[in-house]
């Protein structure tokens, strides 16, 4: 996984309402918006909003189905995510990375 990706993802699950979305989404086979809507208390365009960040950085996937959009959680992508993330740690030139910035 490159540096980038690891980065959008990082920013995805840094807000609040996005990660309890993609944790009712991982938790569930998939959900569509209105049951997201219904379960986080939050309007469906912001719903909307964090799906498709959370879409761009490949942690879910969305397929229509007639008039709804169901949501899934792509666990491949956290599982890269989280190797990505032990190789920085445990790499000498990540230390210095993240000490730089």
């Amino acid at each position: 996984m490159h540096r980038s990706q690891v980065e959008k993802i990082s920013k995805a699950l840094a807000d609040e309402t996005r990660l309890r979305i993609f944790e009712a989404i991982s938790g569930a086979k998939h959900m569509n918006c209105g049951e997201i809507v219904s379960m986080r208390g939050v309007t469906p365009a912001t719903v909307s909003h964090h799906l498709k960040i959370l879409s761009e950085a490949g942690l879910i996937a969305c397929r229509r189905q007639g008039q709804f959009v169901y949501s899934q959680a792509v666990p491949e992508a956290i599982k890269a995510y989280t190797r990505a993330l032990a190789k920085i740690a445990h790499s000498k030139r990540g230390r210095r990375h993240s000490l730089a910035r």
